[in-house]
């Protein structure tokens, strides 16, 4: 019998129906829909915008998606973690708020922040709960409402960022699929170049902070870039090579969705070929922790079992990493009639 390893046996997702398009913001800030594309590769994004619900109910609906899909009670998951740097509150734990609107009876769960890498870090810690044993159904959620951190007045972030929720469920697999290595860092000098000033325990929100408007997201676009690009390419590599996998080998690099220009250098850099890259920022900007899971979902159809998957993520921070997954089932099979990647771009 082979390792038991965590193997991703439903996706799940939830997008808000708004849809802030790149005319919406030539109304709002000074900018074009040319400048947007040119430099990011978005075209829309989605905003939660119906009173009383926030990232939350986006984890909630998502998760709900891939317990249906699997067939799986929610009084049969025994772990939550849920990646986000957009909680509804400071405390209880986002993953309470989803563990009560699930009804999950019997989990308990955490939460991570780690920017953009969120996803990936919860993912391995996920995975470590189904590799020890300790647990045989985990929910790992990726979820962020970033519209509530961003400044709508600040043309070189409002044009970035949008909404959303991806869930995957981890199971344990005897026979070689699932999440099979990964690599994550961190480095806290790059805090100045991204980041939000106030709001946390060293700039408490006040009537100061909130008219110097220091509870937006702030990021340096160039030091970020070059990073990301540089630590994205670095640690996918490092993968690749640990376990002496060349391009041909990878069925699709799944990047975060932060901006065309990254994904396409960092694709560069591993020497893998462009319909190799899963690529969906166009219809939904940066969903910061949700932009894996969601990518995952929209490719679900076109995935086989035993596919080689390798996940790469760069954050805040900064944060980075990446993960190799070998999926584990016929994608088809639990996606029923939803449309492939290629039939999105044709129906756009």
């Amino acid at each position: 019998m082979m390792r038991r390893t965590a193997a991703v046996t439903a996706v799940g997702h939830y997008l808000p129906e708004t849809r802030l398009t790149n005319a919406d913001l030539e109304t709002m800030v000074d900018t074009t829909d040319e400048w947007i594309r040119s430099r990011s590769g978005i075209r829309e994004r989605r905003i939660l915008r119906e009173p009383g619900k926030a990232t939350a109910f986006m984890a909630t609906e998502a998760a709900k998606e891939a317990l249906e899909k699997r067939g799986m009670a929610a009084s049969e998951v025994q772990a939550i973690i849920v990646a986000t740097v957009t909680p509804d509150m400071v405390f209880p734990p986002t993953a309470g708020l989803v563990q009560h609107a699930l009804g999950a009876t019997h989990t308990w769960g955490f939460d991570v922040e780690a920017a953009c890498s969120g996803f990936l870090f919860a993912l391995t810690l996920g995975t470590k709960l189904i590799e020890s044993g300790k647990h045989d159904r985990v929910l790992v959620i990726g979820a962020d409402m970033m519209s509530s951190i961003i400044d709508y007045t600040d043309r070189t972030t409002c044009v970035l960022f949008g909404d959303g929720a991806g869930a995957v469920l981890l199971e344990p697999d005897y026979e070689g699929h699932g999440v099979l290595d990964s690599v994550e860092y961190i480095d806290g000098g790059g805090a100045p170049h991204l980041h939000m000033k106030a709001g946390g325990s060293l700039l408490p929100s006040s009537h100061e902070t909130v008219d110097q408007r220091l509870h937006y997201a702030y990021q340096e676009g160039q030091p970020v870039f070059k990073q990301a690009v540089v630590r994205m390419a670095e640690a996918a590599a490092e993968i690749m090579a640990r376990n002496h996998l060349t391009g041909d080998d990878v069925r699709y690099l799944v990047p975060h969705q932060a901006n065309l220009r990254i994904i396409d250098a960092t694709a560069r850099r591993m020497g893998v070929p462009s319909e190799k890259v899963m690529l969906n920022i166009e219809r939904y900007g940066n969903t910061t922790a949700g932009t894996l899971p969601l990518c995952l979902y929209d490719w679900e159809p076109v995935l086989k079992r035993g596919d080689n998957l390798v996940l790469a993520a760069f954050g805040g921070g900064f944060t980075w990493g990446a993960a190799l997954l070998k999926w584990g089932y016929d994608g088809r099979e639990r996606a029923g009639d939803r449309p492939t990647p290629d039939e999105l771009k044709m129906a756009d």
